[in-house]
C-alpha cells in the first residue's frame, strides 16, 4: 500500500518531498492529497519511517524554488502529486524540467503564471468597505473569491498599503485579518461582508462616474482587463451598465465633439517596420531582407547535403571563410567538424548540414572581421528559412551545434544548451540531440575542457546515428 501525504500549505508539502527524496520514494509510490479533517501529516501505512532529508542532501535552485512555490497555489486536484515529480526529476538530474519545452516544465510555468496573474488581480479588484467609526475593529471589510490560493501572498501586500488600518478579507476558503501589526489567518467565517456599512462608498461612485469618459469607451478593452466575473463584488460595477448605455446612446459623440476642439493633437510613435506595408515572403537567400545582417554579408549561407538526409546538423551561423565561399562549415570549425564525423563513424555527405542563421553578423577589428553573435532577432527571421530546409529534408534527427542553433529549433530563447547536453528530446515530430558547436571547442583554451567537449560532439553524433536507424526501423 502506498503512503498517503495529506499537505495543507507548501511548508508542510516541502518537508514531506524531502523526506520521500531521502527516502527514494517515486512519484507513483506516493498518494498526495490536500488534509482533510484527519490530523497528522501521513496516513495509510503507519509503519513507514520516512527520514528527514539532510540540509545539504537535496540542492535545488532558486528559480525552481520560485516556481514550486508559486505553482503551489494553482488549484489542482494533483497539484502535491506534480509538484512533487518535478522535484524527482531534479533531484536526479534532470533539468530539463525547468524548460517551456518540456511538459511538466510548460505545465509548471503556465500554474506558476496563473497564480501570478490572479494575485495581481485581486490587488486590483478587491474593494474594501469602511465600516463606521463606532463598529470597532476592523475598520475595513472586503469579500473576495479568488480562484487560486493567492491570500497569503495578497495579504502581505495589502498589510504594507493599508499601515496600521485593520481590516479584513473573507473568501469562501478562508480569512486574514490585520490588525495593525501582524496578520492573522483563519477559516470561513459567517461575516456578511455586504451588511458593513460604508460611509466613503458613495463619494467612490461619484468620483468613478465623474472620471468615466464615454469618448474612449472599449468594452471589449474594458472586459479584457477587467473581467466580467469579478463585477458582482466591486460597487462601481452597478454604474457599468447604465454609463455604457448612455454612450451608446450618444454620450459618446457629445462627449467627442465638445473635447475635439480644445487638443492640439498627439504623435502616435510607431516603430518603422510596423509602418512598412506587407510584402510577400522571399523566394531565395538573394532576396531576404527579413533582417538587417544582409547589408553587411557578402552573400547569404544556405544548406547544402542530400535531399533525403535522415540527419541535419545545424551550427550558428556562417564564418568569414563560409561567407566569402558560400558553402557552409567550410572554415576551421568545418575542418574540426571532419575530425568529429571520423570518430564518430559518420560520413559528412551523408549529412545535411545548415545554420540558424545565413548570414555573417561581424564586426570589424583592424583589416579582419570577427564574428559576432546573433540576436534574438536574427535568429527569429531566419527561422522561416531553417523551416523550409527541415519542411523540405524531413530528416529523423536534428543536431543543434550550439545554443543559437537550440533556441532556433526549440523556438524558445528560454532554452540553455548546458540543460540540454546528453539529452534527446523528441519535438515537432524528430528528435533533437544537443552538443556543442565546433568553434567552441577551437576556442577554449583548457585542454580538459576541449577534449571534453569533442568527446561529447562525437557522442552526440553516435547518438544521432542509432536514433535514426531506430526510427527507420520503426517499433517492433
Amino acid at each position: 500500500m502506498n503512503p498517503r501525504a495529506q499537505v495543507a500549505s507548501f511548508e508542510e508539502w516541502r518537508d514531506a518531498a524531502r523526506g520521500f527524496v531521502a527516502a527514494g520514494l517515486a512519484p507513483h509510490e506516493i498518494d498526495w492529497s490536500d488534509q482533510g479533517d484527519e490530523p497528522g501529516l501521513f496516513a495509510g501505512d503507519e509503519s513507514l519511517q520516512v527520514p528527514p532529508a539532510q540540509p545539504a542532501a537535496l540542492q535545488v535552485s532558486r528559480e525552481l524554488i520560485g516556481l514550486l512555490q508559486a505553482a503551489s497555489c494553482y488549484r489542482a486536484p494533483d497539484r502535491w502529486a506534480f509538484l512533487y515529480r518535478v522535484l524527482w526529476r531534479w533531484s536526479h538530474g534532470d533539468r530539463v524540467v525547468l524548460s517551456a519545452a518540456d511538459e511538466d516544465g510548460m505545465r509548471l510555468h503556465m500554474m506558476a503564471k496563473t497564480v501570478h496573474r490572479e494575485e495581481h488581480r485581486m490587488h486590483a479588484f478587491l474593494r474594501f468597505r469602511e465600516r463606521p467609526h463606532d463598529a470597532g475593529d476592523p475598520r475595513f471589510v472586503a469579500w473576495y473569491e479568488p480562484e487560486h490560493d493567492v491570500l497569503h501572498d495578497a495579504a502581505t501586500h495589502f498589510s504594507r498599503r493599508m499601515g496600521k488600518t485593520t481590516w479584513l478579507i473573507a473568501t469562501p476558503h478562508g480569512n486574514v485579518s490585520w490588525d495593525g501589526a501582524q496578520l492573522h489567518f483563519g477559516p470561513p467565517g459567517n461575516m456578511r461582508v455586504d451588511d458593513a456599512g460604508d460611509i466613503g462608498e458613495a463619494l467612490w461612485l461619484a468620483y468613478y462616474r465623474s472620471t468615466f469618459n464615454p469618448a474612449r469607451l472599449n468594452t471589449d478593452a474594458m472586459e479584457m482587463h477587467m473581467p466580467v466575473r469579478y463585477w458582482k463584488n466591486m460597487p462601481e460595477s452597478r454604474l457599468i451598465p447604465d454609463l455604457v448605455s448612455k454612450a451608446s446612446a450618444g454620450a459618446q459623440r457629445i462627449a467627442q465633439a465638445r473635447e475635439v476642439g480644445r487638443r492640439e493633437g498627439a504623435v502616435i510613435g510607431i516603430a518603422p517596420a510596423d509602418a512598412q506595408p506587407k510584402r510577400e515572403e522571399p523566394t531565395s537567400l538573394d532576396q531576404c531582407r527579413r533582417c538587417e545582417l544582409w547589408e553587411r554579408a557578402t552573400q547569404g549561407v544556405p544548406g547544402s547535403g542530400p535531399g533525403d538526409a535522415r540527419i541535419m546538423l545545424v551550427g550558428e551561423q556562417p564564418g568569414d571563410q563560409e561567407d566569402l565561399a558560400g558553402q557552409a562549415f567550410v572554415g576551421p570549425a568545418g575542418k574540426l567538424l571532419d575530425d568529429v564525423f571520423a570518430q564518430a563513424g559518420l560520413r559528412r555527405d551523408t549529412v545535411y548540414l545548415t545554420n540558424a542563421v545565413k548570414h555573417f553578423r561581424w564586426e570589424p577589428r583592424g583589416k579582419r572581421r570577427l564574428h559576432k553573435t546573433p540576436d534574438q532577432r536574427h535568429i527569429n527571421a531566419c527561422n522561416y528559412w531553417l523551416e523550409h530546409e527541415i519542411a523540405g529534408i524531413v530528416p529523423r534527427v536534428v543536431v543543434a551545434l550550439g545554443a543559437t542553433a537550440l533556441k532556433s529549433l526549440m523556438h524558445t530563447s528560454k532554452v540553455t544548451l548546458n540543460s540540454m547536453l546528453g539529452k534527446p528530446v523528441q519535438h515537432e515530430g524528430r528528435w533533437i540531440v544537443t552538443t556543442y558547436h565546433p568553434s567552441y571547442v577551437l576556442r577554449v583554451p583548457d585542454e580538459k575542457i576541449r577534449e571534453s567537449a569533442f568527446a561529447d560532439m562525437v557522442r552526440a553524433l553516435q547518438t544521432a546515428q542509432r536514433l535514426a536507424a531506430e526510427e527507420a526501423v520503426g517499433p517492433t
